[in-house]
């Protein structure tokens, strides 16, 4: 064999495994991004480059893989039910408070469900993982909470906190938390009240 053929052959043989390189990247990326939905993309915005936000992503799946999470008892689901229709129910007369309530339950609910709770950027990492889809609203909730905390948030923008808190409640559930209730616990005075805030 000559020596241009041997470095023709060498050369085929890397062009080979870069095309096998990119493929085996592109199918990454696209997993991740089918997994995270909206959060590659910000987590994409945050870092230096794609790179490091794919890495990142990835110790984020590691990481949810070490969690012990455990499905919620039918008795746990009942009990954050109705928790979650009095909170709607709150909402008429105190909004700012319902918004606050309607944060803790959230916080319980996710510590039940076994993931960690106190840091919020962590417990968002976590959550990304598993509830990519609600993730944005839980952010754009908990920052509506903390500005309610410090007083300056809108009646309007109150309302929109319970509307995202409850899309990761239904999501933690497994299912819509009021439609979940039997269809005698609700009167049609009520499904068609202002109660039901998180239903404009």
């Amino acid at each position: 064999m000559s020596p241009t053929q041997v470095v023709v052959i060498v050369l085929v043989v890397l062009v080979v495994a870069a095309g096998i390189a990119l493929a085996v990247t592109a199918m990454r990326r696209r997993q991740l991004r089918q997994r995270f939905g909206p959060e590659y993309d910000r987590v994409v915005a945050e870092r230096a480059n794609r790179s490091e936000a794919e890495k990142e992503l990835r110790a984020r799946e590691r990481r949810h893989a070490e969690l012990t999470l455990t499905p919620l008892s039918p008795e746990s689901r009942t009990r954050y039910t109705a928790a979650w229709e009095e909170v709607q129910l709150r909402f008429v007369d105190t909004p700012a408070e319902a918004v606050g309530d309607a944060d803790a339950l959230v916080s319980r609910l996710i510590a039940e469900r076994g993931y960690p709770t106190g840091d919020f950027d962590e417990q968002a990492a976590h959550l990304s993982v598993g509830h990519a889809r609600t993730l944005t609203r839980y952010r754009e909730a908990h920052e509506i909470h903390l500005r309610n905390e410090r007083g300056e948030a809108s009646t309007e923008e109150l309302r929109q906190a319970v509307v995202h808190y409850r899309a990761l409640v239904t999501d933690l559930l497994d299912g819509d938390p009021v439609a979940a209730q039997p269809p005698a616990a609700r009167s049609a005075e009520q499904t068609d009240s202002p109660h039901d805030v998180t239903s404009r």
